[in-house]
Parts: C-alpha cells; structure tokens; sequence
C-alpha cells in the first residue's frame, strides 16, 4: 500500500523572540496558518509578548512578510490558555531560547497536547538534539528532531535538519519535503555536532580570520575590503557581518564551541578576544545598537582599532598588489602568487583559506555527511558564491594540500594537527565528482539525495566536480539566447546576456524560438539558469545610434521591442515567464505579455524605466492601460490611477506576491517558493494550457480610455507633486506623458481603442523623452554609475 501524504495543515511555533517570530512570518507567506506561542503576559492581553511580535514584523526592514495580509494570519497565543490548540498543529516548531533546561521544562509543558503524528522540532543554533531528547517522554522521541533556520528566514536558504538517535526516518523525509516545496529552503542534514555544520565552519572562518588579522597586522576596514565580494562573499565580508549578527550573538556561538568542543584541536581560538569583550560591556552590540566594530557619527564611518582601543576613521582599502591578485581567473594561479608574495595581505588571506581547509579536512568525518553538505551550508548559510572544499578542489587538491602539510611542519598553521591521512593520498583529485561527494566517516562518495521532492528541481544547485554539461538538448542557439528542450514537448529559452539584458541577439533569438515552437513544440518557457531574470533593456547596444542621432534605428528598435511583446501574447502556443532576482523593464514587460508568468517568491518586479527618464516602450504602458479597462466597472480612470502611479514611481514589488497586489502578475499566476523548482513549474503550466486546447487571445480587441479628461486629473495631481517638490520638472514632463499613453491620448473620455493605438503612442513618447537632454544625462549617469539620477 502506498504511503499516505504528509500534508501541514497548521503549524504552532513557541517562542515569539527574533527569530520564532520571523519563523511564523515565513511560514504565513507560504499560506500555512501559524499559532504562535509565548509566556503569558503579566499584565493586560495573556498574549501580548505574542501580539507585540506579529506587530514588530510589519516594521522589519527587509520585510520578513512577503505579502502584506499575511501578518494576519499569524494567530498570538499563551501558554496558559491556549495549550489545547497544538493538538491541530502537524508541526510544532520550538524556537526559545538557547538553554537546555528552559527547553526541556517547555517540553514536559507541551508534550501531553501534541497529536499523535504531530512533528516535534527544536530550532536551536548548537544545542545537542539527543541531549534534548533525553528530556522527551518516550513516545515523543521518534517524531523528534532538530531544525535550525538561518537569520532572517524568509530571506537565507538553509535550514540544517539534524535527527537524534530515535528519529523516525519517514518523519524526517516528511519534514525535508515541507522545507523544500512549501517553504523553498535548501535542507542540510547535520550530525549532533555542536552548532552543526554551517555555523560551526562560518564562524571558525571568522575566528580564523580575526586572528591572523592580528597576526599581520591588518585594519578590520582593510580585511572586510579583503574578505568580502573579492573572495566571492557578501559585501558584509567578516566584521560588518559580525555586527550585523550581533556582537553578543557571535559571542555566544563562540562561548558554545568553548564549551562543548573540548577536545577540539583548535579550542583555544574559541575565545572572544578582549576587545570585543569590552565592546559587549559597554552595550556596543553591532547593527543594532548603532554601535559596534563599526559606528556612524554624522556621515562619517568609524572603526575599532584593538591595538588603540579606540575609534578611528574608516574607509582604509586592500593594497593593489593585493587585489590584483585577486583578480586572476585561475585558482590555482592566484593561490599560487597568493602564497609567494611576501605583503602581509596577501600572507594575511592565504593564511584565512590555509587554515579554513586545514580545519574542514581534519573535521569532514565527525560534522558533515559529506564534503557537499558542508560546501552547500556554507554557500546557503553564510552566502559565500562558492564552497571551501570548492575553492581547494579548483585550485588544485594536491598542491594545496602539500602547502597545507608544509605550513603545519613549519608551524605557521594555527594548530600542529596533521591534515587526515585522506586528504594527502597521492591520487586524490578532490572530494566532489560526478558520481558523488567524498564522505569522509565512511571513506566512499555519497550521491544526491534520492527524495522524491528533489525531481521536481531540474536545474539543481551542483557543486564543482559535478557533471555540469548544459540542461537539456539545444534545439537553437544564437549570441543572445540559447533555446532547448528536456523532452516533455516544451521549448525553453535562456538568455546568455550579461544580466540577461534585452538586446538585438535577445530580441531576434526570441522570435526565432516562437517560429520553432510554433512550428514543434507545445508550449514556450522564458527562463535563466540563475538570477536575474531580466534587468530590461541593453541601453548600451543603442548606444551607436544614439551617438549619431540616427533616430530612425532606435524608433526600428523599440518597436521591434514591442512586437516581441505582442508576439509572446498571441503566439500559437501558451508562453510562460519564469522569474526570480530583478524583472525590470523590458523584463517585467515581455513576463507581462506572456499567457502566465511563475514567480519565484524572490521576484523583484517593476517598470523602472522613469530611472533613466524614460517610459515602458514595450508594451508596459498600453498593458496597463489595458488591463485597466478590463477590470473598470464603468470608472476606466479610478482602475487606472494605481498603475499610473506604479509607472511614475518606478514602483518595484518586492515578492512575487506583491507583484499581483501591484498588478504586475495575474492572480492566478503561480508563486514558486523554491527558485530550484521554477523549471519544472513553469513547464507544467505550458503543458496544461496546451492540454487544455490553447487558443491566442483574439487580436485587434477594443476597448475604452479614460481620454483627455482623465490625463487632465492626474496632471492635476502631479501639479501638486511638483509644488510640494515631491518630483522634479523632468519627472513631472516624463510623468505627464505616461498620463497622455494610458489615457489613450487627444481622445474623448470613453474612445475605444485597440493595443496598437496605445503601442503608438508609447513608441512616440519614448522617443520625444530619448531626444531631452535630463533623459540622455540620466542615461548616461546609469551606464556609468549604476544609479539612477534625479535632475
């Protein structure tokens, strides 16, 4: 008989601290009804501790809320009253805090009210999981397990799920299909190991880190200008993410691997220095207190200097020498000059990456189930773009282990351990390969895992070393975009621009792959192997025609752009848009004018073209316009003023599911929360459609607009903008023209028009605002700055 679906009808987290709270937010993003639980309150409501943090999320910047109704389904209760509501719960998720004994007495507390298939989870950062099974009754231990997400939840793609010795294997399959389609994360399986897999690697990194800054002698402005994107990390690099996590926070993830890993190698790095104990005593806590390894004064940075014991100005950069070696393609290469140069920067980062290597080999068998869990933790966890045992993979395993072994017998490792007999075998390519990823504790490789959730990700997250050919079979491919298939009848196009901007090649590779489909496919499908999905228009490819004022070209231009937009809408066959990272422009106008557009939660959407001072010459204008009329009871003027401002504001929608509250998207148009899963969605939505019997839309449709008097009303309100000096003369010129398009132009209020009509009126406004010189300055200021230019 077949196993029966697991399905999370509710779910109840217990703890409304920082992270239970954000917890819950994701959790409602996802559409899953959350109770959450805290201490009863001494005085007023029982759950105000609980009220308190449903009302702090809508404040949070970024936004753990994806959508703005989602808060409200978040349900606050207490302890005291409210026990009886866990039995409705499939998954109780317990996020206090990180004390075993605080812990175990909320469990003898809730265990009597679980049901009796509910999952039990704690989320704890570095507790042990079977210490606190210990403290369970017997029947519970089995649907017992750890989960810890990664801060903030909505946004960081880990979750580490660790069982302890009696967790039932089905449990866990159960609980890792729930992470991954409905809350879309990235799951790591971890030992019982203290702080697990991610937080374990990331903050030595860190401690690393700060000690050989002390050991060379070098600035912790200069080592952030070092550590950060340069290296493939966040712009917060090592002391800014410090304080963005919290000073006391590192502190005591710190104070947990002093306590728990005794017999570490390494126990004596796990010591928070004293200067940042003394910034902790004095309330200097990071972001948020405003103060920390960093602080502002005015718009001045400050720095600590440890060695002063004071404040001083920050902004100090890595050496040049330095960050050029930094630049080199090849790893093995730039390890190589790394390692030879004699300045304390460049001795300074090979020995952060000697001793980050020299620590995962020796620790691989007792923290991780294999070399890719912990280089897809770390990537997932802690946003490096690629993994430690990646980075020695690519530079050449052998050599950097030899280095490895020289620096230890030279005693200029942190540590004497020797590296582990595996890692200096004679033969060893490294540790990721196309059949599997070494797992050290059992010396063989381990493959992916065979879960049946991870078919539904054709494009999976791969780490170096694993067959990496391109998905599919092209079927047709050109400078711009290269189109394929997997065999389901569905082509599927990528562009191959940088950012997948919309240029010539893209454009002429779109219609291309239309006539193709059309003529031997079921469906077409947009979509990138990785973020973004599209930052618009290559302004730069107009750039020739631009200089030499051959209007005639760019007119060419845009209304080829247009009729790729119109193409995608009434082609033979369903087109569906795939979309995660920005979707600007000219990206959000061709998703726009597909039949569906899937969205990745993480979708960035907007028309953002008043940026560089012009409008949406696509197509983003007259769709609005469009569907304004569409949804109009009588009142064109009152369905279109909100779109009108979306434009004018250069509005971005910050999810996929605010995308449909501003209009972007259809309500009906899926939101995928796993950005690994988009492929096979979108595909599944072609397929439907085309099973269904597609048919285009009838072309040449008419319908009314709101005319003359309606631009008159929003010119009206723009009036205003201007006076109060809300927008400039140059938005408001840009402003009055995008109300002269989507309200139809020189028409009477009422006129019926056709899409052609509004598309006309597009291109010509768009070229009037090409040919002012604040739009050719704002263009300008954009392809040389990357920032938009208010004049």
């Amino acid at each position: 008989m077949s196993q029966t679906k697991f399905i999370v009808r509710k779910v109840a987290v217990l703890g409304a601290g920082v992270m239970g709270a954000q917890i819950a937010a994701h959790l409602v993003n996802a559409k899953v009804p959350t109770v959450l639980f805290d201490l009863p309150a001494k005085e007023g409501p029982k759950s105000a501790i609980a009220l308190k943090a449903i009302e702090g999320l809508k404040k949070l910047k970024p936004s753990p809320l994806s959508n703005k109704d989602a808060v409200n389904f978040i349900q606050p209760a207490n302890y005291e009253e409210h026990l009886h509501l866990l039995q409705e719960c499939d998954l109780v998720i317990e996020a206090i805090a990180e004390r075993m004994d605080w812990k175990t007495d909320l469990y003898h507390k809730v265990a009597p009210h679980l049901g009796a298939n509910t999952i039990f989870a704690t989320n704890t950062s570095g507790l042990s999981i079977n210490q606190l099974a210990d403290g369970l009754p017997a029947a519970l231990k089995p649907h017992f397990c750890g989960v810890h997400f990664f801060n903030p939840p909505r946004y960081m793609h880990l979750v580490e799920i660790i069982p302890c010795v009696g967790s039932d294997a089905a449990m866990l399959d159960n609980l890792e299909r729930f992470l991954v389609t409905t809350l879309g994360k990235g799951v790591v399986r971890a030992k019982d190991t203290p702080n697990f897999v991610a937080n374990r690697i990331g903050v030595f990194s860190m401690l690393a880190t700060i000690a050989n800054a002390e050991k060379f002698g070098i600035r912790f402005d200069v080592v952030d200008d070092l550590t950060g994107p340069r290296l493939g990390r966040p712009k917060s690099a090592t002391f800014r993410t410090a304080d963005v996590v919290g000073l006391d926070t590192f502190a005591h993830v710190v104070k947990t691997m002093d306590d728990t890993l005794p017999n570490d190698p390494w126990h004596g790095l796990f010591k928070s220095p004293e200067w940042l104990q003394k910034l902790i005593a004095a309330g200097a806590l990071g972001a948020k207190t405003k103060a920390g390894i960093y602080k502002k004064d005015g718009k001045q940075m400050f720095v600590l200097d440890p060695a002063k014991g004071e404040y001083v100005g920050s902004g100090q950069k890595g050496d040049d020498a330095v960050k050029d070696i930094l630049k080199i393609a090849n790893p093995a290469e730039k390890f190589q000059k790394l390692r030879d140069s004699e300045h304390p920067q460049a001795q300074f980062l090979w020995a952060c990456f000697r001793d980050v290597f020299h620590y995962i080999a020796y620790h691989l068998g007792d923290i991780a189930n294999c070399a890719r869990d912990v280089d897809f933790a770390i990537r997932w966890g802690f946003g490096w773009s690629v993994g430690p045992f990646e980075t020695w993979q690519a530079a050449g395993w052998q050599q950097v282990a030899k280095w490895i072994a020289e620096d230890i017998q030279a005693g200029k490792s942190l540590v004497a351990a020797e590296l582990p007999a595996w890692a200096l075998q004679a033969d060893r390519a490294g540790v990721h390969f196309a059949d599997g990823s070494f797992d050290a504790a059992g010396g063989k490789l381990v493959g992916r895992s065979t879960l049946d959730v991870y078919q539904r990700q054709l494009a999976p997250a791969k780490v170096l070393g694993e067959a990496n050919a391109p998905l599919g079979e092209t079927v047709f491919e050109n400078d711009g975009v290269r189109a394929f298939t997997t065999g389901d009848g569905v082509l599927v196009v990528s562009f191959k621009s940088k950012a997948h901007a919309i240029g010539p090649d893209v454009i002429d590779g779109l219609h291309t792959a239309i006539d193709i489909a059309e003529a031997r496919f079921k469906g077409l499908v947009i979509w990138q192997t990785e973020e973004p999905f599209s930052v618009g228009a290559d302004l730069t490819s107009m750039m020739p025609a631009f200089m030499m004022g051959d209007w005639d070209a760019i007119d060419a231009t845009v209304r080829r752009f247009q009729d790729t937009s119109m193409r995608l809408r009434y082609s033979q066959v369903p087109t569906v848009a795939a979309t995660q990272g920005y979707v600007f422009g000219g990206g959000c106008e061709f998703a726009m004018h597909c039949d569906k557009t899937v969205a990745a939660l993480e979708s960035y959407v907007g028309l953002v073209e008043v940026g560089v001072g012009l409008l949406p010459g696509g197509g983003g204008c007259k769709e609005f316009a469009f569907r304004a009329a569409q949804e109009a009871r009588g009142d064109v003027l009152a369905a279109l003023k909100d779109y009108f401002m979306a434009i004018a504001t250069a509005k971005v929608a910050t999810s996929g599911q605010e995308a449909q509250e501003i209009g972007f998207l259809r309500k009906g148009d899926p939101v995928v929360f796993n950005s690994y899963e988009l492929l096979h969605v979108a595909k599944q939505q072609a397929i439907a459609m085309a099973e269904a019997g597609y048919r285009p839309p009838m072309r040449g449709a008419t319908f009314p607009v709101a005319g003359r008097a309606g631009a008159a009303s929003i010119k009206g309100q723009l009036v205003n903008m201007l006076e109060g000096r809300f927008i400039s003369q140059h938005d408001f010129f840009i402003s009055g023209l995008i109300a002269d398009v989507m309200t139809g132009g020189d028409v009477e209020q009422g006129t019926l028009v056709n899409e052609q009509w509004l598309l006309d009126l597009e291109r010509k406004a768009f070229m009037t605002l090409l040919k002012t010189s604040k739009t050719q300055d704002r263009i300008a200021n954009m392809l040389t700055t990357g920032k938009p230019l208010r004049n």
